[in-house]
């Protein structure tokens, strides 16, 4: 497979399985219920640009930040792939509770300009843990080479197309809500937290292969 394919479709199903646009955008419906169609759409857009930001940050700086306080990309690896896993299995078990709690911190919502970014971006859509599983993403990248740049473009195309899918759920999440039901929104929530959990193990196996292969 295509390095780039590859690298896309690893992080498109890290990235969207902890953002969940699925399960959030119902919670959106119902904290936005009072809006015109068109502020859900300019809410959206604004929520989807700064998602992209924050997660290409993370990609791309959150892992040099870190080997700044003298930490290894193995140790990274293994302790993130760890937590991105206990994170899937919480909300393999659970997705009503993370729910619940994003449903509070999005009740805050009042007006578009000032709630765009926080609560509605950050730590709604991509709170603690997206960053988090951003960052590990990130430092599996190659040092150099071709491999490096068919890493960037594949993470970096996931991450826009995880921002794509925000803004399309957001801006029409109450549409969704009508054709879906909850129930089924909760079972695509389930598949999702699955492959994350597949992903976090992939991650800390990796790792571990790493900091063997140092011995």
């Amino acid at each position: 497979m295509n390095a780039s394919l590859q690298t896309y479709l690893l992080t498109l199903s890290a990235l969207f399985s902890i953002v969940n646009p699925l399960g959030s955008a119902f919670i959106v419906s119902q904290v936005t219920a009072g809006r015109q169609h068109a502020e859900r759409v300019q809410l959206a857009s604004k929520i989807a640009l700064y998602s992209l930001i924050v997660m290409l940050v993370a990609l791309w700086g959150g892992a040099y930040v870190l080997s700044f306080f003298g930490i290894s990309l193995s140790a990274l690896r293994i302790a993130g792939g760890g937590v991105v896993a206990i994170n899937a299995w919480s909300l393999l078990q659970a997705p009503e509770t993370t729910e619940a709690r994003k449903q509070r911190q999005a009740g805050e919502a009042e007006g578009i300009d000032a709630v765009a970014f926080f609560p509605l971006t950050i730590p709604f859509t991509t709170g603690p843990g997206t960053i988090a599983v951003a960052i590990t993403l990130g430092s599996n990248r190659p040092i150099a080479g071709p491999e490096a740049l068919a890493f960037v473009l594949g993470a970096s195309a996931a991450a826009l197309t995880v921002a794509l899918i925000v803004w399309v759920t957001y801006a029409f999440a109450d549409r969704m809500e009508a054709v879906l039901g909850r129930s089924k929104a909760q079972v695509v929530s389930r598949l999702a937290a699955f492959l994350l959990l597949c992903v976090g193990i992939q991650i800390a196996l990796n790792g571990i292969a790493d900091f063997v292969a140092r011995l």
